[in-house]
């Protein structure tokens, strides 16, 4: 799980299990990634965490989206 900070200051949740090639694909150097952050490139890596699986990820994901911005922002500045 990570959050990216995008070139117009939001914050973007996502999970992978390879991040240096989603930035990349984020950041439109190589095919894919996100739409909306390959329009507000370039996006930096302010936040990950591990988990033990997909379906852990994707919960963790879940909760984190569902966060204020302000809640976000601590969560990055505890990291």
């Amino acid at each position: 799980m990570y959050l990216l900070k995008c070139a117009n200051n939001s914050l973007y949740c996502g999970i992978t299990n390879d991040l240096t090639r989603r930035i990349r694909q984020h950041n439109g150097e190589i095919k894919g990634g996100a739409k909306y952050t390959r329009a507000n490139t370039p996006c930096e890596l302010v936040y990950q965490e591990l988990a033990t699986d997909r379906s852990n990820a994707s919960k963790r994901e879940y909760e984190i989206k569902h966060m204020d911005k302000s809640d976000k922002l601590l969560l990055i500045k505890s990291a």
